[in-house]
């Protein structure tokens, strides 16, 4: 039930996620000079009730297809769909993959948190994940997580055929090594949104697959 992303096109860079912002036009201002150097957007918002949710999934929807830039909401199918998003990111205990696939079709993008477990990437491929996800490489303060993953995560999963994206207190000091290892996308939220200048930010992460010994 493997379903990967396009082969001739395999998707590679900086994977933004939305800090949590209650303000739909700031968020849309913060978000939108970053899209041109932005492989993937993820909408994520854990602090916004249903409405303000939808609010931002469909204002953000409308910027990223603007700029030829995929939208994925995370934890929600339902509202995916109802944007008209690319795809879904599900945690571990965000819902069912396989669900999701049935809900969203065969060529939605469907992300699985995989943690620390090859284990997990296995078994969340199989269910017909599109990518997995390993993490947290680094303390981070984004998110509360107790799994430690390490660079071996991102060679041993190569066989699995899909993309792999390393998060977790990813910066440019650090993340070249995890993209040697094999991560084709960085996950990165407050070390660009919080930055004096995110579009500077953003380039070093760039600069980071141009030179993945770095």
């Amino acid at each position: 039930m493997n379903t990967p992303l396009s082969p001739a096109a395999p998707p590679r860079g900086l994977y933004l996620i939305t800090p949590d912002d209650a303000d739909t036009a700031r968020l849309l201002a913060r978000v939108a000079p970053l899209l041109a150097g932005t492989t993937w957007l993820q909408y994520r918002n854990k602090t916004a009730d249903d409405g303000l949710r939808r609010e931002q999934a469909l204002a953000l929807q409308a910027l990223c297809a603007g700029h030829g830039v995929p939208l994925i909401v995370n934890d929600d199918a339902a509202l995916a769909k109802e944007v008209g998003a690319a795809g879904v990111h599900l945690g571990g205990t965000d819902g069912d993959i396989g669900a999701a696939r049935a809900l969203l079709g065969p060529t939605t993008i469907i992300g699985a948190s995989c943690y620390d477990q090859l284990a997990n990437a296995e078994r969340a491929v199989a269910a017909g994940a599109s990518y997995v996800a390993f993490g947290a490489f680094f303390p981070t303060t984004t998110k509360i997580t107790s799994s430690r993953a390490e660079p071996a995560l991102l060679r041993q999963s190569a066989a699995l055929g899909v993309p792999r994206v390393a998060i977790g207190g990813l910066t440019p000091d650090n993340a070249g090594p995890l993209i040697a290892a094999g991560a084709d996308l960085v996950a990165v939220v407050s070390s660009i949104f919080a930055a004096a200048d995110p579009v500077a930010a953003q380039r070093a992460y760039l600069a980071c697959f141009q030179d993945p010994s770095a």
